[in-house]
This record gives structure tokens, sequence and C-alpha cells, in this order.
């Protein structure tokens, strides 16, 4: 059973720093990508970044380039996304997410997120002054 669980959400100010974290099970060996998106009240979910778990393929919006960062440790199953230099307009609900990576129909742009198969529940970031 695919299993993602996100963590870490927290109340920051404007210009800070937050490291969210996806702890992914029921993918182990498989060739994925996870990708992170966020949502605010009333509007749609948004990409964030993504990376692939077998080739570390990274892929950034346009809107966090440069401020956000994703990694990830393969021993733990788990996925992070750095975030520095928040700005109000990221306060969101930060969801991760799973697919396979031969369903990417687009791999010069891997966050279409109605491609992705699995998602956790999400974890509540808030950039507030």
């Amino acid at each position: 059973q695919v299993q993602l669980v996100e963590s870490g959400g927290d109340s920051v100010r404007p210009g800070g720093a937050l490291r969210v974290s996806c702890v992914v099970s029921g993918l182990t060996g498989a060739d994925y990508v996870v990708g992170w998106f966020s949502q605010a009240p009333g509007k749609e979910r948004e990409g964030r970044c993504s990376i692939g778990m077998r080739d570390g393929r990274v892929f950034c919006a346009d809107s966090v380039r440069g401020r956000f960062t994703i990694f990830r440790d393969l021993a733990k199953n788990m996925v992070y996304l750095q975030m520095d230099d928040l700005k109000p307009e990221d306060t969101g609900l930060y969801y991760c997410a799973g697919i396979p990576s031969r369903a990417i129909t687009d791999m010069e742009n891997p966050l279409n997120l109605y491609e992705y198969t699995y998602w956790g529940q999400g974890t509540q970031v808030t950039v507030s002054s």
C-alpha cells in the first residue's frame, strides 16, 4: 500500500525559512517522482517542486525557483522541501504526491497535479507578520 505523510508545517514570518518533510512508503525501489504542491484557501492547488527518486532530477516552478529546494534521502524514503525567503503568498496547505515516472507526459514540467496518483493529507504553512 502506497502512503505519503507530510510533516513540518508551521507559522513563520515573511523572509523566514521552513522545511517540510514527506515520508513515502510502498514505493521503495520503484522509479517514481515525488512532487510538492500547495493550495491556498479558495485557490487551485499548484505545483512547487518535484524530484525523481531514482535519477534525482529536480524541477521547480518559476514562482519558487531560487527560494525553494527539494531533496531526498533514499535510505529514509524521505523527500524534503526547504523553503527560504518565504512570502505571504506562499501560505497554504502543502501536499506531497507520487507518480510513476513513466506516467509523466511532459518531462520538462513534471508538476501536472492531475497526473499524480498518490497524495498525502497535507501540512499547513502560514507566512504572516
